[in-house]
Order: structure tokens, then sequence, then C-alpha cells
């Protein structure tokens, strides 16, 4: 592979597999090296940076309870945690953005996987720092199976201790791409959040949760589901 049109083919049936998530993340990787993507290299040296930093170290832990939030949705319209809790679990997963591939991976995953966490009253929700124009095209991309909102200036995944730095390298890298955080985010600060996923009990306490400084690896469905099936027993 040594075009981003290959990238972009290979990213495509990456996401119309159906095998395991995490096997579909370790293909897209595998990937980005094949065809001498200089993020690859970038990207092992961000993830080193995150981990001797310990990013994500202060999260919030399995049995804790959700802080709230109200953020507007791809629609604009305002959504709290609250109200989302009042109709069952909620999966939440942080996201980078519509841009990125990895997210796009994963959301497609849970996307999927939405028919089998209905069955325990769950919804799956992404939150991503970008305006609504940015969250419309991912959920419309997703055919709007599932809701995406806007945490601007990423002062939710702030107080999480969910944000990071992209660093000057990888700022240049994704400017050249296309990948513009001060169009899509509304400020020029180029944060980003710490992909995470939190599974939230309908009385707002946190049933599981995976946080990984490595932001190509993702909470497994499996999971995610093993953590509604205990919390329904």
């Amino acid at each position: 592979m040594k075009s981003t049109t290959t990238l972009t083919e290979a990213l495509a049936e990456i996401c119309a597999t159906d095998i395991p998530l995490a096997e579909r993340l370790s293909r897209y990787a595998a990937a980005m090296r094949e065809s001498g993507s200089p993020f690859a290299s970038e990207y092992d040296r961000l993830v080193a940076r995150l981990r001797a930093g310990e990013a994500g170290a202060v999260t919030p832990e399995a049995g804790d309870i959700m802080p709230p939030f109200l953020f507007p949705d791809s629609t604009g319209r305002m959504t709290s945690l609250s109200a989302l809790l009042a109709h069952g679990p909620v999966i939440l997963s942080f996201n980078r953005g519509h841009w990125c591939p990895f997210c796009k991976i994963e959301l497609r995953a849970l996307a999927e996987a939405g028919p089998q966490f209905a069955k325990f009253g769950a919804q799956v929700v992404s939150i991503m720092p970008e305006r609504q124009s940015s969250t419309a095209s991912i959920a419309a991309e997703l055919l709007n199976r599932l809701t995406v909102l806007s945490d601007i200036d990423n002062g939710y995944a702030m107080s999480l201790g969910l944000v990071m730095s992209v660093g000057d390298v990888v700022r240049q890298l994704m400017a050249e791409r296309g990948w513009s955080l001060d169009i899509f985010q509304g400020n020029d600060a180029w944060l980003l959040p710490l992909p995470a996923t939190f599974v939230v009990g309908r009385e707002g306490r946190i049933l599981a949760r995976f946080v990984d400084p490595d932001f190509r690896t993702r909470m497994a469905i499996s999971d995610i589901l093993t953590a509604l099936q205990l919390s329904a027993i």
C-alpha cells in the first residue's frame, strides 16, 4: 500500500467485515505500517509519551458515579446523561473525531452491536470535541444508529482526565492530511480526548470501563455485553 486512497479503501473493507473489533483495529494499524504512512511511527512515539505521562490514570473507575453532562447532539438538541439513563444503561464512547479511522472502526462495530445492547435496554453514545457539522457527518455515516454529542473545548473529557495534546509532529501530519482540528473543533488548541469507553448503569454507576493510552485499541464488544449481562442479574 502506497497511497492515501489505498488506505481509504482498506478502511472501508475493514469496516465492512464482521470480525472482532480488536482484529479490525489491528488490521488497520498494520495497513498504516504497510503503506509507509508516517502516522504509524509517530503514533508509536505519541503513545509512548502518553504511557510515560500515565495518561488516563485518574479517570473514574468501575463503581464510581459517572459525572453528569449536558451536550448538544448532532441535530443541536441538548442531551443530558440523566435523560439518557432514564431509558436504560448507556455505553459512553469518547472519540477523537469524525476523521479518525480508529474511531470510525470502533463506532461502526458499536452501531452493529446495537441490537445486542438493546436487549438490555442499553444505547450507545459517542462524545466528540467537534462542532455540529462534524458530528452530523459521522452520525449520518452511521445511519444515525447511535447518538453523537459535542463536548466543545473538551471540557467534560478534561474533567475526567482524558485530554491529550497531539504534539507538534502529529499536528503537522494531520494538517497535511486535511484533518484541521481548528476547523472541526472551533478552536486552535489541538487537544483530543483519550478514547475511552464507560458502561453506565441506569442509576449512573459505572459498570465497566476501558481506558488505554494506545488509542488504537478499544473496549471489546464482548466485554461491554458481559457488563450489561452482569448488571441484569
